[in-house]
């Protein structure tokens, strides 16, 4: 579980198809702490760690860079914006939650539901107010003052429009994720709030 608090922005150093698509990402997680077998939110998706080191960084004459490895399935390259990913693309990082962790966000899975497009975006005093354009299947499940993990971020809703939504991210969220960067056009990992879904569950029993 995670709770949609970035705690670092990685790089996509390599990725390679060895059946399932293996990509492996620079991070300034001391590699020492982390065990194989991890769990690492990447844009929001729950992936394994299945290897990790130290390696010299493309920067020249820069300190060696600590990185893991991750293997991603056929299904998850589909249900996400994994596909547009490259060599250089930075990522929003968030390690699992432990017993005792601070619950800053909301009750994230990392389990993406689908992926939603950055429709507009416009500055709003020093924030930005971004619209999304939900999938069709889970825009019944975000509502106003509500929350959605968005690329792994928690954030909360401040207003829908049919299928449309829209958020306000301030500067400090911007420049401690890859947010500052979004364009429109862009594609986002979605997932609902589990709360969310579950009382849309009961409600079909009323």
């Amino acid at each position: 579980m995670f709770t949609g608090i970035v705690t670092d922005v990685g790089r996509v150093l390599d990725l390679e198809q060895r059946g399932d698509l293996r990509a492996r990402i620079g991070t300034a997680y001391a590699v020492d702490t982390i065990a194989i077998g991890a769990s690492i939110a990447c844009e929001g998706v729950c992936l394994t760690v299945i290897a990790l080191g130290t390696a010299a960084s493309a920067a020249s004459g820069s300190d060696p860079q600590d990185w893991f490895d991750v293997q991603i399935s056929a299904e998850t390259v589909g249900a996400t914006n994994v596909g547009a990913w490259g060599p250089g693309k930075r990522l929003n990082l968030e390690r699992a939650l432990k017993v005792g962790d601070e619950l800053g966000g909301h009750i994230v899975s990392g389990h993406v539901d689908g992926v939603a497009e950055v429709v507009d975006m416009r500055d709003e005093g020093d924030s930005t107010r971004f619209t999304f354009r939900a999938p069709e299947a889970f825009a019944r499940f975000i509502a106003p003052k509500g929350s959605v993990a968005l690329n792994g971020t928690s954030l909360t809703v401040n207003a829908v429009d049919g299928r449309d939504f829209g958020v306000n991210i301030i500067p400090h969220t911007k420049a401690v994720t890859t947010w500052g960067e979004t364009r429109v056009g862009d594609r986002i990992n979605l997932e609902v709030d589990t709360m969310a879904r579950y009382v849309a569950r009961l409600r079909e029993y009323d």
